[in-house]
């Protein structure tokens, strides 16, 4: 709490922020806060990550109407910070990876993430290119009585294929690890999310393959079994 409260002393216009809680973040410093007891996140840019500053203010200002994302209240480029809506709610993460989650629940909510991203790359489709919401892990949405996604810092131009094959890797990768569950829900994930796509996804194995090597610098500890799923997919698929 100490390094908030800190950024929230540098300026005035801050000075009727009550912080509530510290949300983990490994880039920026992000925080559920209270301004005039209305309830807000605020999120720090670190120095010289404008661009993505930019970059989530935009999808947040531009999407909030039509997708269940955080509205925009401020972008405050003096002091780099993003003033959003709080959402409630439990993170999905939790919920999935949770024995007492019933599967008939997991996969209901699978469903609907798969819509969410359906929703967001019809959206922000133009013409043939894709904004696609990048970082697509399990702990970016939050559910209380529908998905919610948050933290678009990494969004930018590419192929929704990333997007989806990011999440499988999310759902593989979190505990516990590559279950028979976990791969079933990767299936139904891609599938209910083809029924709604605006564009099919190719090489999806691969891409889900490579993503999965991806998370390696994040978890060294678990290379070995990463990259041993990382070329069973890549071979076999999500048999």
């Amino acid at each position: 709490m100490k390094e908030i409260e800190e950024l929230i002393s540098k300026s005035e216009k801050y000075k009727n922020v009550t912080v509530q809680k510290k949300f983990d973040s490994k880039k920026n410093t992000v925080a559920y806060v209270t301004i005039d007891d209305k309830p807000r996140v605020l999120k720090w840019f670190v120095p010289g990550l404008k661009r993505q500053m930019k970059t989530e203010y935009n999808i947040l200002k531009n999407g909030s109407l039509k997708i269940n994302i955080p509205v925009v209240h401020e972008m405050d480029e003096e002091n780099n910070v993003i003033v959003m809506s709080y959402i409630t709610g439990k993170n999905l993460c939790d919920i999935l990876n949770d024995e007492k989650t019933e599967i008939i629940e997991k996969e209901r909510l699978i469903v609907l993430l798969a819509e969410w991203f359906a929703d967001f790359h019809k959206f922000f489709k133009k013409e043939e290119n894709f904004q696609i919401r990048g970082d697509s892990n399990l702990r970016n949405f939050i559910y209380n009585d529908r998905i919610w996604g948050v933290d678009f810092e990494e969004s930018r131009i590419g192929k929704p294929v990333e997007d989806i094959a990011s999440l499988c890797s999310s759902i593989l990768t979190t505990d516990p690890m590559f279950t028979n569950e976990k791969f079933r829900l990767c299936k139904l994930f891609i599938e209910s999310y083809l029924k709604l796509a605006p564009v099919g996804i190719n090489n999806i194995n691969d891409e889900i393959a490579y993503a999965i090597l991806e998370r390696i610098q994040w978890r060294q500890n678990d290379e070995e079994i990463l990259r041993k799923y990382s070329k069973i997919i890549k071979e076999k698929g999500l048999e």
